[in-house]
């Protein structure tokens, strides 16, 4: 039986990691420090990553496999070095935000990465980049060839927080035969990854013991279609206004994320961040659902949620109202 670490398996990605390789059969070990608990089969070790000894209980024991998750360079150096001797073979999951640049459409795994934050300094923590490219050159010098770099792009699909990619599916859903507020941004374009799509290849890539990075992202689509499937999928009949990017951000509206923003939408001066390559995630088996399919599942986790709930992204319908009735003089 395969024996699998999994550093972090009881958020939402480690959770699915951690699911999916019990599915395969593996022994599954998690070590985390929150109150929540392992999915069902997994043992938990609770620790705290930045306690000395934080390891003490998992370095005694062979890994067939360690996955670590952690966006915290400090956090990945030091699993490294406890572990370093008693893991076969480790996946680190990074992130497309690795790179220096997002201006290069298309640029695939050898694009140049972030500067390397040091770990050490507390003020480097908002640096997502640089951490985790540290966290990356941190595995790369203790395991070698023993390592795989995967670099998801926006992980979507039931059970995120973010509320990101959620936020469409359920705001058509909600306004109904109402006017829903849309970017009028033509060459916007969005490249996500089903959240099961990508557990399923991190336990494929442990498996399989591959080396080196890859790209784990979707096919780069634009924005607008998006927003059709959303639509489609939640019977949305009111109307589509559409909103130049000037107008939205004359009126407070932020890009990607965050209170008072419209989801996704990215400013026009970064074409590479949805158009990553994806040619080696294809290579190497990496399955890509329908988007269709992922907006679904998304919209009935949504339902289930509350259409009405607070968001950590997008506009509440009320400051949406507001917009349209604006933009609409």
């Amino acid at each position: 039986m395969t024996d699998v670490l999994i550093l972090g398996g009881t958020g939402w990605l480690g959770g699915r990691i951690c699911t999916a390789w019990l599915d395969a059969g593996a022994s599954v070990t998690c070590l985390a420090r929150g109150a929540r608990e392992a999915p069902y089969g997994a043992r938990l070790v609770r620790a705290d990553r930045t306690a000395a000894g934080a390891y003490d209980d998992v370095r005694r024991r062979d890994w067939d496999e360690v996955v670590d998750v952690s966006s915290r360079a400090a956090h990945v150096a030091a699993a490294a070095d406890a572990l370093r001797g008693t893991a076969r073979h480790v996946t680190y999951v990074s992130s497309v935000s690795v790179y220096a640049r997002d201006d290069e459409p298309g640029a695939d795994e050898r694009a140049a990465l972030a500067a390397p934050v040091d770990s050490a300094d507390p003020d480097a923590d908002g640096d997502y980049a640089g951490q985790k490219s540290a966290a990356e050159r941190a595995m790369r010098e203790a395991f070698g060839h023993r390592a795989a770099i995967v670099r998801p792009g926006l992980i979507v699909g039931p059970g995120d927080q973010t509320d990101r990619f959620g936020y469409w599916p359920a705001r058509f859903a909600l306004a109904g035969a109402e006017p829903v507020l849309v970017p009028d941004a033509p060459d916007a374009r969005a490249q996500v990854i089903d959240v099961d799509d990508l557990a399923a290849f991190i336990v494929a890539v442990g498996r399989a013991a591959f080396t080196g990075a890859v790209n784990a992202v979707g096919d780069s689509v634009p924005l607008g279609e998006v927003l059709r499937l959303a639509r489609a999928a939640s019977g949305h009949t009111g109307a589509v206004v559409a909103a130049s990017p000037d107008a939205l951000r004359a009126h407070g509206v932020e890009y990607w994320a965050g209170p008072r923003s419209l989801p996704l939408w990215l400013p026009a001066d970064a074409p590479g961040f949805a158009t990553r390559s994806n040619a080696m995630y294809r290579l190497l088996g990496g399955g890509l659902r329908p988007l269709s399919e992922t907006i679904a599942r998304t919209l009935d986790d949504e339902r289930d949620r509350g259409l009405e709930r607070a968001r950590a992204a997008g506009l509440t319908r009320a400051e949406e109202r507001e917009l349209i009735a604006a933009l609409e003089l």
